[in-house]
C-alpha cells in the first residue's frame, strides 16, 4: 500500500517560515507529478503548488514569491518552503502524488500562522 508521510507543519508566527516535507513509500513507481494542497476550516481544499517528474512547477498565486516546491534527487520526496507566512496561509497542507495507478493523499499537516 502506497504511503505518503508528511512533516514540518506546526505554530509560527506572521513573516516567519516553515518547511513542509512529504516521502511516499512502498510504491514501485516514481511519481509523476507531487503538489500541496491545503485546506482552510470552512473552505475547500485549494492547490498551492506542484511540480513535476522534469521539475516543471505550478504556483497558486496567493503564494507565488513566498513559497517553493522541489523534489529531491531521487523524485519520491516533495518540499514545501514557505516564507513571509501569513495568517491567511493557515490551513491544514496536504501532498498529493500522481501515480499511474491512481492519486494518493497524505494525512495532511497543520500550519497556523499567528498575526
Amino acid at each position: 500500500q502506497v504511503q505518503l508521510v508528511e512533516s514540518g507543519g506546526g505554530l509560527v508566527q506572521a513573516g516567519g517560515s516553515l518547511r513542509l516535507s512529504c516521502v511516499v513509500s512502498r510504491s514501485i513507481f516514481i511519481p509523476n507529478t507531487m503538489g500541496w494542497y491545503r485546506q482552510a476550516p470552512g473552505k475547500q481544499r485549494e492547490l498551492v503548488a506542484e511540480i513535476s517528474l522534469g521539475d516543471i512547477t505550478t504556483y497558486a498565486d496567493s503564494v507565488k514569491g513566498r513559497f517553493t516546491i522541489s523534489r529531491d534527487s531521487t523524485k519520491e520526496t516533495v518540499f514545501l518552503q514557505m516564507n513571509s507566512l501569513e495568517a491567511e496561509d493557515t490551513a491544514v497542507y496536504y501532498c498529493k502524488a500522481y501515480l499511474p495507478s491512481r492519486d494518493y493523499w497524505g494525512q495532511g499537516t497543520q500550519v497556523t500562522v499567528s498575526s
